[in-house]
């Protein structure tokens, strides 16, 4: 989900700045029209445009497509926590983390959203990785909760609920016709106090 940054040495070939993304495009792209397994890196490759070696240039395998990004989102997640006001809560300065990596995202994301969710629930594979990447988000916002001083316990907790939060609202933002980042955050934020009120519930 969103795209992830890097900066590479320019090689000789068919490179463009622009090609992670359209690797990612044409996995989804293909994973759709002819299913994961039948999929090679060879024809994602050429899809894009771009050689082999580009391909293993910016991803180790082709299961890696599916969370590309993820570290980039991580890093948003966390930088957000960590600039939320002193005297925020746990879950304020979640929210803060979803609405600093949700506006980051756009419209490509948008699109490719609801084809990925249909592609990764047609593989176990692929899902046992989506669960795994869930857990490295949560991760993520819980150590940036522990570095503002939150309990461990808690800060546990809450970045289970911004995991939640996120995924909720991006569901619902991908059935939407408004691409837009901010239109997320909103939603993110929403469902986080969905869960918020959920859990005080329990007790």
């Amino acid at each position: 989900m969103g795209q992830e940054f890097h900066h590479y040495s320019v090689p000789m070939g068919r490179w463009e700045p622009n090609a992670r993304e359209r690797l990612v495009i044409a996995a989804v792209d293909l994973f759709s029209e002819q299913g994961y397994d039948e999929t090679t890196v060879a024809q994602i490759a050429d899809r894009a445009g771009v050689t082999k070696s580009t391909f293993f240039r910016h991803f180790p395998d082709k299961r890696e497509l599916l969370v590309a990004g993820q570290a980039t989102l991580s890093r948003l997640f966390a930088d957000g926590i960590l600039s939320a006001p002193a005297e925020a809560g746990p879950l304020e300065a979640v929210a803060a983390g979803l609405t600093r990596a949700s506006e980051a995202l756009g419209p490509v994301n948008h699109e490719l959203g609801p084809r990925l969710e249909a592609v990764i629930a047609s593989s176990t594979e692929l899902q046992e990785r989506s669960i795994l990447k869930s857990v490295g988000l949560a991760t993520a916002m819980s150590e940036a909760l522990i570095t503002r001083g939150v309990p461990n316990p808690v800060a546990r907790l809450a970045g289970e609920m911004g995991v939640l939060a996120f995924h909720q609202g991006f569901v619902t933002w991908s059935n939407r016709p408004d691409g837009d980042g901010r239109a997320l955050a909103r939603l993110t934020v929403a469902a986080l106090d969905e869960l918020r009120t959920a859990a005080a519930s329990l007790t």
